[in-house]
C-alpha cells in the first residue's frame, strides 16, 4: 500500500441575499445592494470550502466546530474560520492538492473579483493561488437563486496526507 493516501471532501453554503449587510465571497468585499444573511460574515465559498476540507480529513462539518450559538463567532470573518478549520486539518498530516469551487448567483459578477478571491484564500492555506478555482454559474431565473434570493456555493477539496504515520480517520 501507497503511503501517499489522498481524501476528497465536498462542502455546499447557501445563504438568503438581505438589505443592511455587506456581500463577502471568497474573503473579498463585493460592490453589491445587498449581502448575505447569516451568524458569521455569512461568505457561503468560504463556508463551503471548510466543510470541504473538513470532509475530506474525516472531521465534523463547520457548525460543529464554530455554532451559531456561540456569541465569539458572531459577525466573525469566514478567513478566519478559514484558517482555524485548516490549523486543524494541517495538524492531521494533510496537505492540500486542489481546492474548486463554484458559486451558484445570478448577480454581481464575480469576474472583477476572482483573482483577489483566488489569492486571499490561497493565502489562508498556504498553497498557489492555481491550486484554488472560483467559478460562477447562474440557475437562468430558475428557483431562490434565480429570483436572486440568495447564493449558494460548492467546493471539492482534494488533500494529501503528509505522514503516513498519523490515524487514518
Amino acid at each position: 500500500m501507497s503511503d501517499q493516501i489522498t481524501r476528497v471532501g465536498i462542502g455546499f453554503d447557501f445563504h438568503r441575499l438581505v438589505t443592511g449587510r455587506k456581500l463577502v465571497l471568497g474573503g473579498v468585499e463585493i460592490d453589491y445592494v445587498r449581502g448575505l444573511e447569516g451568524y458569521s460574515d455569512a461568505d457561503v465559498l468560504i463556508h463551503a470550502i471548510c466543510d470541504a476540507l473538513l470532509g475530506a480529513a474525516g472531521l465534523e462539518d463547520i457548525g460543529y466546530y464554530f455554532p451559531d450559538t456561540d456569541p465569539q463567532y458572531k459577525d466573525i470573518p469566514s478567513l478566519e474560520l478559514l484558517r482555524r478549520v485548516w490549523a486543524k486539518v494541517s495538524d492531521y498530516g494533510f496537505e492540500i492538492e486542489n481546492v474548486d469551487t463554484t458559486l451558484l448567483m445570478e448577480a454581481p459578477k464575480i469576474s472583477p473579483y476572482r483573482d483577489q478571491m483566488r489569492q486571499r484564500i490561497a493565502m489562508v492555506l498556504d498553497i498557489l493561488p492555481s491550486q484554488v478555482a472560483v467559478k460562477a454559474t447562474t440557475m437562468e431565473g430558475c428557483g431562490a437563486i434565480g429570483r436572486t434570493e440568495g447564493i449558494a456555493a460548492q467546493a471539492v477539496a482534494n488533500l494529501r496526507r503528509r505522514q503516513a504515520t498519523l490515524e487514518t480517520r
